[in-house]
């Protein structure tokens, strides 16, 4: 433990008459010059076959050009232990040899009666994209895409996606259509913490900064501790589920993060992640009490932020922001050289961050008719959307019908592939 004395992711063609035979021959195609250069694909769909991929699908992770935590191994497997009830894993695979070179993680679940593909891991995979090893090309890409694409499904929905990542090459009519929902911010901390703090913030800020620090410690004795190793990190996690909870106490709450299912999830890839030290959590305390937690990841030399909250209680002092500032510093004397916020627009991540790499909602690679269909129906819908948030009028009607509209929502769980909290959760 570091303690800090003071604060500083094959039908037969009759039944979809539509697809025509030229289209169902292509991933036929693809995979027979795929064996001719040594390649073979595979769908697995149990959780002994994935479970068997663990060295090599990390390996992916790591090489790919913005990795995500999300994609480990360890946070999949165990996604599919806790929320994988209902649906169907449709990993596509790709094997040289016996090695991994290639994946796409996928999972099939019901919606309104459509068989839809997402990611395994469903709407918190924030960054996943096809895993391709290093000197393999994006025909791999493609034809893993063309296996998905006359899978048993009606259409695929990814969310999380980077603009600039694999898949989203495969934007077209018959690929997918991308549409922006996350902000994103990502600070650079190549020249180190402090030169980068004092760049970012005026003098007014930092002194106010410094401000929220001494009242903290005029409270009682400040201290910032981080759980790296699984017995440090297993009585953090049960720390942060208390702060949370205490935060979002009678507020809408769509994380699925303090769920008897969200708690079971957490400790369990929290074990995963710390095999791989990969996770952290950092508690900020004053007099032995935990009033602020932050809970990110680091991986290939970037920091990920993944969860963060305060006790209310201590607002005033605003312990929240002391202890991501602290995060961040701690992040950097690690090595870390970037920072993914991952999340919205909050204040404190625009007055660090240099720039916005958005994360996207992806639609589209229909396997039926009615998925075509629907498919061109959310894509207007969605244009629709975005047509409506450069308008101040939509927007003034959209923020002031809120709590209208969050008293009719059933309750949100990203972590679940129907976006909806289930009962008893």
């Amino acid at each position: 433990m570091w303690i800090r004395p003071k604060t500083p992711i094959t039908l037969p063609l009759g039944n979809y008459p539509i697809v025509t035979a030229p289209v169902l021959d292509r991933p036929r195609r693809a995979a027979e010059q795929g064996e001719r250069a040594g390649l073979r694909f595979e769908t697995i769909s149990s959780e002994e076959e994935f479970a068997r991929l663990a060295g090599d699908w990390d390996r992916l992770v790591r090489a790919m050009p913005r990795p995500s935590p999300f994609l480990l191994h360890g946070w999949l497997l165990e996604w599919w232990r806790h929320y994988g009830e209902g649906c169907r894993l449709s990993v596509q695979a790709a094997f040289r040899g016996e090695a991994l070179v290639g994946a796409l993680p996928l999972v099939a679940f019901t919606r309104r009666g459509l068989r839809v593909l997402t990611f395994v891991g469903a709407r918190q995979s924030a960054l996943a994209d096809a895993l391709v090893a290093e000197g393999e090309g994006f025909q791999l890409v493609e034809a893993l895409a063309d296996r998905v694409r006359t899978s048993e499904h009606d259409y695929v929905d990814l969310f999380g996606l980077s603009d600039q990542g694999l898949l989203a090459r495969l934007r077209g009519p018959r690929g997918l259509q991308l549409f922006e929902r996350i902000e994103a911010p990502v600070l650079d901390l190549s020249e180190g913490w402090d030169a980068k703090y004092r760049a970012m913030t005026t003098s007014k800020k930092r002194s106010h900064h410094s401000r929220r620090r001494r009242r903290l410690a005029e409270i009682g004795s400040v201290e910032v501790s981080v759980a790296r190793t699984r017995a440090e990190l297993e009585p953090a996690m049960e720390e942060a589920f208390r702060i949370h909870a205490l935060r979002w106490q009678n507020r809408p709450d769509g994380s699925g993060f303090v769920t008897a299912a969200g708690k079971r999830f957490g400790r369990a890839v929290l074990a995963a992640l710390a095999e791989l030290d990969a996770t952290r959590i950092v508690l900020l305390k004053v007099d032995g009490r935990t009033i602020a937690f932050s809970w990110y990841f680091i991986l290939e030399r970037r920091a990920y932020l993944h969860r963060l909250a305060f006790d209310p209680a201590f607002a005033q002092c605003s312990p929240g922001l002391v202890n991501a500032l602290d995060t961040l510093e701690i992040a950097a004397q690690e090595g870390a050289r970037l920072v993914e916020f991952l999340g919205g627009a909050e204040r404190y991540k625009l007055e660090l961050a240099d720039r916005f790499e958005p994360l996207f909602l992806g639609v589209g690679l229909p396997g039926s008719v009615i998925g075509r269909s629907v498919v061109a129906a959310r894509t207007r819908c969605l244009r629709l959307r975005e047509l409506g948030k450069r308008s101040e009028l939509v927007r003034k009607v959209y923020y002031g019908t809120a709590s209208a509209r969050s008293q009719l929502r059933r309750p949100r769980d990203v972590l679940r592939p129907s976006g909806v909290r289930r009962a008893g959760d």
